[in-house]
C-alpha cells in the first residue's frame, strides 16, 4: 500500500532523514519505533504531506505522492493523528469532528457528515455522549481519543498515527493501544510512530527502529520483542538477555500478549 524509497528530508537544509525505506502492506499496522529525536515524527510528517522530501519517492497504491499536497493525500486515504492531541480546546467534540471531514464537506451533506459522526463515535461512546461539550472539558485520555476518532472522519485507508500515548497514564496507554489494535484487526492499515516499544512492538504485524534518521533494524514486531539489542535499547530489560535475562524477558513478551487478547 505505501512505499517509502531512498528518503531524505528534514529542516533548514539539514537533513534529520537519510535514505530510509519503509514499506506498509494492505491491512498491517508498522510501528516505527525509537527514541525521541531518532526522526520518527519527520518520517510521518514526510509521508502525510506537511514535509517536503529532498530526495527519494512515496508511493501510495502504486502512484507516488510525494509532490502532492497534504489536501490531495487526504483525499486519496491518507489521514494523520498529530503529536500532543491539538485539538480546539474552545471547540464543541462535534465541531472537532466535522474538522475531521473538512476535506470532504462540499461533497458531504449535513446528514450524511452526521452519519459519520455517528459511526466513527460506535467506537468512542464517550464522545457521543459528550458531543455538545467544549473539548476543554475532556480529560486527556479522551482528547486522544477524539484526535483518532477525528483522523477517522475522512475514512482513510492508511492511518498516520504520532506518538498516541504521549502524555498519558499507564491504564490510558493501553486503552489507546488496545483501540489500535482493534482498528487494526478491522483491516486499517496503520502507520504507528512511538516511543514506546514494548507496546507498539505487541500489536505491529511489522515494525522498524529508527536510530539518527535511519532505519537499524526491522522486522516483524515479534522478532523485534525477542532481539537483545531491541530489548537493551528500548523494553529495559537488563543489559542483554542472557541466560538470567531470559525468564524476565519471556514474561514480558507474555503479559504483552495477555494484555492485547483481552
Amino acid at each position: 500500500m505505501l512505499e517509502v524509497k531512498g528518503l531524505y528530508t528534514g529542516y533548514g537544509g539539514i537533513d534529520v532523514i537519510h535514505g530510509i525505506d519503509v514499506t506498509v502492506g494492505t491491512g498491517e499496522i508498522v510501528a516505527l519505533v525509537g527514541a525521541n529525536g531518532a526522526g520518527k515524527s519527520t518520517l510521518v510528517k514526510t509521508i502525510s504531506g506537511l514535509l517536503a522530501p529532498r530526495a527519494g519517492e512515496i508511493l501510495f497504491e502504486g502512484r507516488r505522492i510525494d509532490r502532492l499536497s497534504p489536501r490531495a493525500r487526504v483525499l486519496l486515504g491518507i489521514a494523520q493523528v498529530p503529536e500532543g492531541r491539538q485539538v480546539f480546546a474552545g471547540m464543541t467534540v462535534e465541531e472537532n469532528l466535522r474538522l475531521g471531514a473538512y476535506a470532504y464537506l462540499r461533497r458531504l451533506t449535513d446528514a450524511q457528515v452526521r452519519e459519520r459522526i455517528a459511526e466513527v463515535c460506535d467506537r468512542f461512546p464517550v464522545l457521543l455522549e459528550r458531543l455538545d461539550e467544549p473539548v476543554a472539558n475532556l480529560s486527556g485520555g479522551q482528547q486522544q481519543m477524539l484526535v483518532i476518532a477525528r483522523g477517522l472522519m475522512a475514512k482513510p485507508r492508511l492511518l498516520v498515527l504520532d506518538e498516541p500515548s504521549l502524555g498519558l497514564a499507564p491504564v490510558l496507554v493501553s486503552e489507546i493501544f488496545r483501540l489500535i489494535a482493534g482498528l487494526g484487526a478491522q483491516g486499517l492499515s496503520i502507520v504507528l510512530s512511538e516511543q514506546n516499544a514494548k507496546l507498539s512492538l505487541a500489536i505491529a504485524d511489522r515494525a522498524y527502529v529508527i536510530e539518527m534518521g535511519r532505519v537499524a533494524l526491522s522486522g516483524t514486531g515479534k522478532q523485534l520483542l525477542g532481539m537483545a539489542e531491541v530489548a537493551e535499547r528500548y523494553l529495559g530489560v537488563g543489559h542483554a538477555v542472557g541466560v538470567a535475562d531470559a525468564p524476565r524477558h519471556a514474561q514480558l513478551v507474555a503479559r504483552l500478549k495477555e494484555i492485547f487478547a483481552a
